[in-house]
């Protein structure tokens, strides 16, 4: 008989169906039309409705079938009940099929970090950039994103009201990435991509000094790494505090899955044990292929005004 799936690709079965539902959700919020804006830390630091109910799903559906594992979401919200609307017990077969990588077979619950961030990109939702909003759900284990999804709710919310609205990308380390055509940016060109609303003159400046042919700026992590897999941007750089652990796990492990790399500023790579700080204090610099062009080319400046 078979034996049944490693731990891991439950999890990842499951996150894959709670992300479609997480999507479902901003969908509806969007078109129920009321985002029930709040200010956290200030005009470019939004939650919504969206954001809220939206954790609430993820953390609450995964907790209930995986009990023991550690479970760390964006919003602080209050700990109660959550309704049955908002619970997905699903898991796509396709994923379960998959053999797990033997690195990964003896995982138990305990072991693991779910990293939430229910909605990446919330200023963009708010203004109507809907491609560039994520759900991110990133696995991590022993510190390290081993495993993640990523869902963009308006995937093609512009090609026309016959196209399927929505997509989820997924990954897991040692088998690969799936659900969009891994392409590599044009050769030779080197092509920026940046925050859209959290500029600074560091900001600036590491980007000048890196003379690139193109800049992106866009809003959210998990668009930024899609950039890359897709082949849009060459390189993802970030001089700033401000991105948080949710914000890199999911898309760490898909960039990571298909020989991409992603650290800090300095070149340092993230922690993801339950104990780690939320900051990623030491900004971002993420690329497909030819990271170390880039990460030459950083100024000692921008390194040195940049503290992990």
């Amino acid at each position: 008989s078979m034996a049944s799936p490693a731990l891991l690709m439950r999890v990842v079965a499951s996150a894959y169906s709670v992300a479609e539902k997480a999507a479902t959700i901003v969908r509806n919020v969007m078109s129920a039309g009321d985002l029930g804006i709040v200010e956290k830390a200030g005009p470019n630091d939004l939650q919504t409705k969206a954001d809220r109910l939206v954790q609430m799903s993820i953390c609450a559906s995964l907790a209930r079938k995986f009990p023991k594992v550690t479970i760390i979401g964006e919003e602080e919200l209050p700990t109660g009940d959550v309704t049955e609307d908002l619970i997905e017990d699903g898991h796509c077969e396709e994923i379960l099929k998959k053999p797990c990588p033997a690195q990964y077979t003896g995982i138990k619950e305990e072991e693991l970090v779910i990293w939430v961030d229910p909605l990446d990109g919330t200023k963009e939702y708010t203004e109507g950039l809907l491609d560039h909003v994520t759900v991110l759900i990133g696995i991590a284990y022993g510190g390290k994103a081993i495993a993640g999804v990523i869902n963009q709710p308006y995937y093609n919310y512009e090609a026309g009201d016959n196209a399927a609205l929505g997509r989820t990308i997924w990954g897991v380390l040692g088998m690969g990435a799936f659900g969009f055509q891994l392409t590599e940016a044009p050769a030779g060109k080197h092509i920026v991509v940046t925050t859209r609303s959290h500029s600074s003159a560091l900001v600036n400046e590491c980007i000048t000094a890196l003379n690139p042919d193109a800049v992106i700026r866009v809003g959210g992590a998990g668009n930024k790494i899609i950039q890359l897999i897709e082949g849009k941007a060459s390189a993802y750089v970030f001089a700033s505090p401000g991105c948080k652990k949710w914000d890199t796990c999911a898309p760490e492990a898909i960039l990571h899955a298909v020989g991409g790399k992603i650290t800090d500023i300095r070149g340092n790579p993230f922690q993801y044990n339950k104990e780690v700080k939320h900051m990623n204090s030491a900004g971002v610099l993420a690329t497909l292929r030819n990271y170390d062009y880039y990460a030459s080319r950083i100024p000692n400046t921008v390194k040195e005004s940049l503290v992990p």
